[in-house]
């Protein structure tokens, strides 16, 4: 397996999902990733095992494997000075340093930029916070749910104005998972201008700024025109504009999504593939300005053919459509898509219990065409001795920094 990190450390003092997503996919890439976690409670999420009303076992705690796989686990608490001490050990061998703690907390403990530098000053100091490393609020902290799904607009923009509320985010992690791939990218970016000019940088990544991002497109269309665009409520038909763009139901309540965003060349094929030949040579479909200017009449057969036969039926026919065009799935039907498993989207690490192989998902950048090969995430404190032992430390102060609670 191609490795495009192997010689990089991470030395990550992070917790939840957001930051240590990015230590996942470092690891992934082939980084020594040591995770830093308190040596009595360890990461706070380790906690967290009842998501949505579905109970996690501790031993396949899959919350916890999606951002941490691929790590070691080393227990110390950074609140002792003895504590610090190890911690500023490890960070002399590091690349980089990786955390999502408030700034409040990184000073009181001193592991904040100036701290780190002290001991290693061409390391990448990497931060992940909720709102930005500026202004006002940069002292508060926040979840994806609060800082890239309800703040950011996205919720707002997502909820069809006839609903009474704003949607609720309906996938844990959902922006923290995004967010950390962009705060591994950052680090890639930092390592090759450190390799190019021997300088270490500082670099921040907010949900915030993560949520802007991804709905830069839309932000950007509203600042140049001032004109808000919302979702709208579901419906089966195709757009005002392109009845080749929208959703249409099945006859057994599924739904398949056309996305022709141009539909030269398309239209006739699109007609026959849906049993509706005809309507390739009716005059008001002819052409795509036609098209358009009769889109209401074309999407009412598009919606009669594709209601006449079921979901199974469409997603098998439809496979020779030139056009562009996708079922609508769940992520339970994604788990059998052919197309998803063959590039190796889902890998299998051992699981904690010895039980069956632990399934997750793989990071969207593949190197080599190579399936990932990975471990499973650390238990709290599981490799501490190791990595000390790595570092020269003796077993008589391995076992004095343990007597006096500063690691596990």
């Amino acid at each position: 397996m191609t490795q495009v990190m192997k010689g990089v450390r991470v030395l990550e003092v992070a917790q939840f999902t957001f930051v240590p997503a990015a230590g996942a996919i470092l690891a992934d890439w082939g980084a020594d990733v040591i995770k830093v976690e308190h040596p009595v409670r360890g990461d706070t999420q380790r906690g967290f095992l009842n998501m949505g009303g579905v109970t996690l076992d501790p031993l396949r705690h899959t919350l916890f494997e999606h951002p941490n796989r691929g790590k070691r686990s080393i227990g110390i608490d950074v609140s002792t000075a003895e504590g610090q001490e190890v911690l500023y050990e490890l960070a002399r061998t590091a690349d980089v340093f990786l955390t999502n703690y408030l700034p409040q907390v990184r000073q009181k403990n001193k592991f904040d930029v100036e701290h780190i530098r002290a001991v290693n000053p061409n390391i990448i100091y990497a931060r992940g916070s909720a709102l930005g490393n500026k202004g006002p609020e940069r002292e508060i902290g926040g979840f994806d749910g609060t800082c890239f799904w309800s703040r950011s607009g996205i919720a707002h923009a997502m909820t069809p104005e006839e609903l009474p509320g704003p949607l609720t985010q309906g996938i844990p992690a959902f922006g923290d998972s995004i967010g950390g791939m962009f705060i591994a990218g950052g680090i890639s970016g930092a390592l090759l201008h450190r390799e190019k000019t021997g300088e270490g940088v500082e670099m921040d990544v907010s949900l915030l700024s993560a949520a802007w991002w991804a709905s830069g497109a839309l932000i950007s269309q509203v600042m140049e025109t001032d004109i808000l665009m919302r979702n709208g409520m579901p419906t089966s038909g195709g757009s005002l504009r392109n009845p080749f763009m929208g959703n249409f139901h099945t006859s057994d309540g599924g739904t398949i999504n056309l996305c022709m965003v141009s539909p030269t060349g398309l239209i006739r094929d699109t007609f026959e593939h849906v049993g509706a030949p005809e309507a390739a040579d009716d005059p008001r479909f002819k052409d795509v300005p036609s098209l358009i200017e009769n889109a209401g009449a074309a999407s009412d057969i598009l919606v009669k053919a594709f209601g006449s036969r079921p979901f199974a039926y469409w997603r098998e026919h439809l496979k020779t459509l030139k056009g562009q065009w996708a079922p609508i799935q769940s992520l339970k039907d994604l788990l059998t898509d052919q197309q998803a498993v063959t590039n190796d989207m889902i890998i299998e690490v051992e699981g904690a219990d010895g039980g069956k192989p632990l399934r997750l998902v793989r990071g969207p950048v593949q190197f080599d065409g190579q399936p990932l090969e990975t471990t499973r995430s650390p238990q709290a404190s599981e490799h501490t001795e190791l990595i000390l032992m790595e570092l020269g430390l003796e077993w008589d102060r391995i076992e004095e920094l343990k007597a006096k609670g500063a690691i596990a």
